[in-house]
């Protein structure tokens, strides 16, 4: 039983990190668009930074899949 609250514990920390993050992707990329449409001189600079901000924000699914790993593989109960 407590092996399967492991697994549960891993699976909704990497499915709660990927719907964080793909909430947080449409939320940059409507920014975006809404900045590039008020001011298209700015579209360039705010492009690079977007790029940015979605690398950084990449990489908190990557370490909850990490944490995750750790729980299944290296955890013994």
């Amino acid at each position: 039983m407590e092996q399967a609250i492991l697994f549960v514990a891993a699976a909704l920390m990497i499915g709660l990190g990927a719907a964080g993050t793909a909430v947080g992707f449409g939320i940059l990329g409507g920014k975006l668009l809404e900045g590039s449409a008020r001011q298209p001189e700015m579209a360039p600079m705010l492009q690079g930074k977007m790029f940015l901000i979605a690398g950084l924000l990449d990489a908190v699914p990557m370490i909850g899949v990490g944490i995750a790993m750790y729980l299944i593989f290296a955890v013994k109960l």
